[in-house]
């Protein structure tokens, strides 16, 4: 039943964005979006309420402002590229460790089980169903409200950067260190010998959704002239960590939690948050790489607040994934 839920709903898709352009509304396509959450994660009608005013407060957040976002595939398109189909994303285990579709286990494989893990991970960017875009023109804030409306919690960095490197190992925040920059030189030094991308230890072009345009009027990175021209999520299957994690490196940039403090970890059940850090790469890295992305690396401070604040960043290619304590 819920396949067939799923189907429906990515033939809707398929119907709105068949020309790789926009054709609704945001609140068209949004509802679109509304729809699937509800069907695929089976959420309840206070949950689902809870993420509508999210969305309506915001006024910008969506699959990107259909005026001039151009996608280079459909979601049909996705579809027929993944090999055994959209179903084969959807694993049992995973289900049963994490207690949600569409989720993977955080774990050490050179330690644990998959069944040790005390956190998961959602598999692709929210809205973390395959071949869907990703949602984007998203707040930090606004991202850890919707994953704590959804019974999950945004990440903190270093379950995003073990998801992505294929082993999640112990947080080792230098909170003594007395700034986000000295901690973010601190932390790439440690790794930066060892740096690591999702598929494998060198950077390839072609591996993920990384192939496509800015917008030509795309300048300041305005809602009214950067089109969000990204790729549906898990589109390339090969784009994937050793956990199961897909789209880590392109498509759209992803908000995580930066604790400064141990009470800030949102793995150790803090709401209160720390920083902003901005994960992974863009829809146009294989034609423009504008940083390192290797998956421990962590970026300068740009655009940086507290997660929490009302006036955390938002632009055309930044996204989120939500994680879930579990144990």
């Amino acid at each position: 039943m819920i396949w067939r839920i799923f189907m429906t709903a990515l033939l809707a898709l398929t119907l709105v964005w068949g020309n790789g352009a926009a054709a609704g509304t945001l609140a068209e396509n949004n509802e679109i979006l509304f729809r699937q959450l509800q069907k695929v994660h089976g959420l309840s009608a206070s949950e689902m309420q809870a993420i509508r005013n999210i969305f309506a407060k915001s006024g910008f957040m969506g699959q990107g402002n259909p005026k001039i976002t151009r996608h280079p595939m459909t979601p049909e398109q996705c579809a027929a590229r993944v090999p055994g189909g959209v179903r084969s994303y959807d694993k049992a285990r995973n289900r049963r460790i994490c207690g949600d579709r569409y989720m993977a286990p955080l774990y050490d494989p050179a330690t644990e089980r998959p069944e040790d893990a005390k956190a998961c991970i959602d598999m692709f960017e929210f809205p973390n169903i395959p071949c869907t875009y990703p949602v984007v023109w998203v707040k930090a804030v606004e991202a850890a409200q919707v994953c704590s409306a959804m019974g999950k919690r945004l990440c903190d960095a270093h379950e995003w950067e073990g998801a992505c490197d294929g082993a999640l190992q112990a947080p080792d925040y230098p909170f003594g260190a007395g700034s986000v920059a000295a901690m973010r030189g601190i932390h790439n030094r440690k790794y930066a010998a060892s740096a690591h991308w999702a598929y494998g230890p060198s950077f390839k072009r072609g591996v993920c959704a990384q192939n496509s345009e800015k917008s030509a009027s795309c300048g300041g990175g305005g809602y009214n002239s950067c089109g969000s021209n990204t790729y549906p999520t898990g589109a390339f299957p090969d784009c994937v960590s050793k956990l199961g994690v897909y789209d880590q490196h392109g498509n759209a940039a992803e908000h995580m939690n930066l604790p400064m403090t141990k009470d800030q970890m949102s793995s150790r059940g803090s709401t209160k948050l720390g920083v902003t850090e901005m994960k992974g790469s863009w829809f146009i890295w294989d034609k423009y790489r504008a940083h390192p992305d290797w998956c421990r690396w962590r970026a300068p401070y740009w655009h940086g607040s507290r997660v929490m604040s009302p006036a955390s960043h938002e632009n055309y290619h930044l996204g989120f994934r939500c994680c879930k304590t579990v144990n």
